[in-house]
């Protein structure tokens, strides 16, 4: 059975969100949303995950799961605010994100009853665990290294990687947050690279500069040209490149925020963006 994937590209924050579906019973998920946020004045928006229902509406999806590839530095996720208006959907992470909420909430100082349990979403994923959208059989393939908790979702001949790959030109993900490591993202990307080369490829970012910004690759594409990891880089020039390369990096622009609401699976607390919505 092949997905259906539509992807949906968020200009302010480069991030591309996609849905995929069985054509056959209907079934879907939606991987990695994002929330509008406006860091002037602290207030979010609901306009780019109101696109997404609007296409789950059209095409009469039943989403079943709201999927997130790793805890995000750069953009505030939609998964609560989707969930809201999806209450038989399931929001699911990598089980990693337990080490993400014990480092941030001593970060943010936040309070002693903030749950570094992962409780707040509906699952958290381990490594080569599968589970069902319909007829399609989705396998998890733990892929940390960008961060301690990320996960890619393979689905028939589609794989979704959140940031450790880019399209071949944009390289990688960094390595530099906190319990990230280069070493650890080259053996995960060593993974991904295992798959078949006519696997499609599904991104989380492109940072397009003169160009239409890309959703898809494939491996082989990115075997062949990646320019920070093909198939022949060793391990120890990635590490060399990928710590050459972070240490010229600026923070995300809107890490702070990000990370205080997506480690809560999208509820915006008060600190986070002030508790308002539009």
């Amino acid at each position: 059975m092949t997905a259906q994937v539509a992807s949906f590209f968020h200009a302010p924050t480069c991030t591309w969100t996609h849905i995929v579906g069985d054509p056959a019973t209907g079934a879907a998920a939606i991987i990695d949303p994002v929330l509008d946020f406006d860091p002037a004045s602290g207030r979010c928006s609901a306009r780019s995950a109101q696109a997404l229902l609007a296409h789950v509406r059209t095409h009469t999806l039943r989403v079943e799961w709201i999927l997130e590839t790793h805890a995000h530095a750069d953009h505030l996720t939609a998964a609560d605010w989707l969930k809201q208006q999806l209450p038989s959907a399931k929001t699911g992470i990598g089980a990693g994100i337990v080490s993400v909420q014990k480092h941030f909430r001593e970060v943010f100082a936040l309070a002693a009853d903030f749950a570094t349990d992962g409780s707040q979403f509906d699952h958290l994923f381990v490594d080569d665990e599968r589970f069902a959208i319909g007829n399609l059989v989705v396998r998890i393939i733990a892929t940390p290294g960008h961060t301690s908790d990320g996960v890619s979702y393979l689905v028939g001949d589609c794989v979704f990687v959140g940031d450790t790959l880019f399209a071949p030109l944009g390289g990688t993900g960094r390595c530099d947050f906190p319990g990230a490591d280069a070493a650890t993202q080259y053996r995960s990307i060593r993974r991904l690279y295992e798959l078949p080369d006519a696997t499609r490829v599904f991104l989380c970012h492109d940072y397009p500069a003169d160009a239409e910004p890309t959703a898809q690759t494939t491996i082989g594409a990115e075997k062949a040209g990646n320019v920070q990891l093909n198939a022949v880089t060793s391990e120890a020039d990635y590490v060399a490149l990928r710590q050459r390369r972070d240490a010229t990096l600026a923070a995300p622009r809107l890490l702070y925020p990000s990370l205080r609401a997506n480690i809560a699976a999208g509820h915006v607390q008060g600190g986070a963006a002030h508790g308002q919505r539009d």
